[in-house]
């Protein structure tokens, strides 16, 4: 099935489903030569949600908060061998807590989760969180009575630069105070500042990679769904679309790409000692959905890493995918086709993250291998 029937689809069972709210709009017949569905669209698109980056200026490294002041309701898949993560047991949709208010990305590996604590700073100085003491805005300086919400995952990236430089407190903090409603910055920020891709050779044949995002309003509904990357994968990316490596490790010769996994199948043995990785996600979206769906929507969201990395959820990768759901739109909706299209946002934000990046001395990235032909 092609993608724009597959999307038309989609369009066509969230319309029957709309009982509980609106009707969505059938889509209009397509043409063989009209353009697959558009994927302009940043994670800022799905209302209520704010996006911030901490860059270090001393090495590439940072992290990326992804603020919900308002609160949403989350789940989480963590599909890779590998992850570092901070708060998810509380995502299961078995546990009390039904909202979250900021999810934390970011780079130093298990040292980074500290940026977490800097957000729950920033969050708790604006009163944002869960509120255990009604009585307590005012009454004492910088004590507000709630306990934010962030669940945070990390990637790896202390082999690229000075690995005793990394993102803490501070740096969530200050990513949190950056955070806005506007286009996210993508390429060498944040999470991603320090990814890279294509390390099953070793980190002499790898490339840089670094933050994505895409996102779509489906059809002619108010059905906003989007998603943001931060890509450091053992594998390589892939553009689905046409099969070709668009990231990942390099020939010997420098000539191309060594495609990790036809060197799998030829018997190529992955080295125990492989650099360790991990490509973390949020995919989002304004429909009203319960933890129980939102966590079905991050498994889903998923097979947007298997569409564009080879290999992936690897023993050395730790990918982990956040789901959230502002709750602005009021639909009666199955969640099983949000997740089909977080899948697709993600696989675009995923290609984007490669696309943006910008190389760094011994890690070149898609322009500069784009540039020499």
């Amino acid at each position: 099935m092609q993608r724009r029937e597959f999307t038309q689809s989609l369009l066509a069972l969230m319309a029957a489903a709309g009982s509980g709210g609106p009707a969505l709009a059938q889509p209009a017949a397509q043409s063989e030569s009209e353009p697959a569905a558009s994927f302009g669209l940043s994670l800022t698109a799905v209302t209520g949600i704010k996006v911030g980056h901490f860059t270090s200026q001393q090495r590439p490294t940072g992290c990326t908060v992804v603020l919900c002041e308002a609160g949403a309701v989350a789940g989480v898949d963590v599909r890779g061998s590998a992850p570092g993560t901070r708060e998810t047991d509380l995502l299961n949709p078995v546990n009390a807590v039904q909202q979250i208010h900021a999810i934390t990305l970011t780079g130093g590996s298990a040292f980074g989760l500290d940026a977490a604590t800097g957000v729950m700073r920033y969050l708790e100085e604006h009163g944002i969180g869960f509120k255990f003491d009604p009585q307590a805005q005012g009454r004492k300086t910088g004590y507000r009575g709630v306990v934010p919400i962030v669940p945070a995952a990390v990637l790896f990236d202390l082999d690229v630069g000075d690995g005793a430089i990394r993102p803490n407190a501070e740096s969530g903090y200050q990513a949190s105070h950056a955070a806005s409603t506007g286009p996210v910055a993508e390429g060498n920020v944040g999470a991603g500042a320090g990814a890279t891709v294509g390390k099953m050779f070793g980190m002499q044949f790898a490339m840089k990679s670094g933050v994505g995002s895409a996102g779509i309003k489906v059809g002619s509904s108010e059905i906003v769904v989007a998603g943001l990357a931060a890509v450091n994968a053992v594998g390589d990316v892939i553009d689905p679309a046409n099969g070709k490596i668009l990231g990942g490790a390099r020939a010997a010769d420098g000539r191309g790409f060594r495609n990790s996994m036809a060197e799998i199948l030829r018997g190529y043995q992955l080295v125990p000692t492989a650099h360790a990785s991990t490509t973390l996600g949020v995919v989002a979206t304004n429909v009203a959905f319960d933890k129980t769906q939102m966590t079905k929507i991050a498994q889903m969201a998923h097979d947007g890493l298997a569409r564009t990395i080879n290999p992936v959820h690897t023993p050395f990768d730790g990918d982990t995918i956040f789901a959230l759901s502002t709750g602005s739109l009021k639909l009666n909706v199955n969640h099983g086709l949000i997740g089909a299209i977080a899948a697709e946002v993600m696989a675009q934000a995923i290609i984007r993250a490669v696309k943006m990046a910008r190389g760094l001395p011994g890690l070149p990235s898609f322009a500069d291998i784009t540039a020499k032909g």
